[in-house]
């Protein structure tokens, strides 16, 4: 796989052993076109496998970009990829739905790519917002099979759904959260 754009831009990041299923390159390009200039943005890379979409993340300007994944065998594959960045990026070696209620700050952006057979993705989505991960204004993106949209609802909690992109069998669901500064201030 290779970085498809900012200052990492064609850099080839290694796909760990195990199960792995990669964000496509034209997906994960149309999703950084979609969202446009990182600079100043926290990204949070939930279930990140090889570490490539937080390096994209950071290749566009993201900082800090933490990335979680609970697949020891992993690890040093995603060290090893991650080495190539100089600005602020962490990786937490844990299950995801342990992480979430135990995380410290807020981010920008949340980017949630599960094992397409798990269960439990709109709940995943739920605790994002109870554990308010997301800053006022933050994105919540999930990529999931396209057979399961009729699942998701047009809002989870505070985060309410205004994109929507299929790329063949996937699909990338946007969500907002409602939340402003003020209402977060209160």
């Amino acid at each position: 796989m290779r970085i498809t754009g900012g200052i990492y831009k064609g850099r080839t990041v290694v796909c760990p052993p195990g199960i792995i299923r990669p964000a496509m390159d034209m997906m994960r390009e149309s999703l950084f076109s979609i969202l446009g200039n990182l600079e100043g943005k926290s990204w949070l890379d939930l279930f990140t496998g090889s570490g490539c979409v937080g390096i994209e993340a950071a290749s566009r300007g993201a900082s800090p970009v933490h990335i979680v994944e609970k697949d020891r065998l992993k690890k040093a594959t995603i060290i090893s990829n991650i080495s190539m960045v100089e600005s602020d990026i962490k990786l937490f070696m844990a299950d995801v739905r342990r992480f979430i209620p135990t995380a410290k700050q807020q981010y920008d952006i949340v980017y949630a790519d599960p094992p397409f057979p798990m269960s439990g993705k709109v709940e995943l989505a739920e605790a994002v917002d109870k554990q308010k991960l997301l800053t006022p204004g933050g994105l919540f993106i999930i990529h999931y099979p396209s057979e399961e949209k009729k699942q998701w609802p047009e809002q989870v909690g505070n985060l309410v759904c205004y994109d929507e992109r299929k790329y063949g069998r996937s699909t990338l669901r946007f969500f907002k959260n409602q939340i402003t500064q003020e209402q977060a201030d209160v």
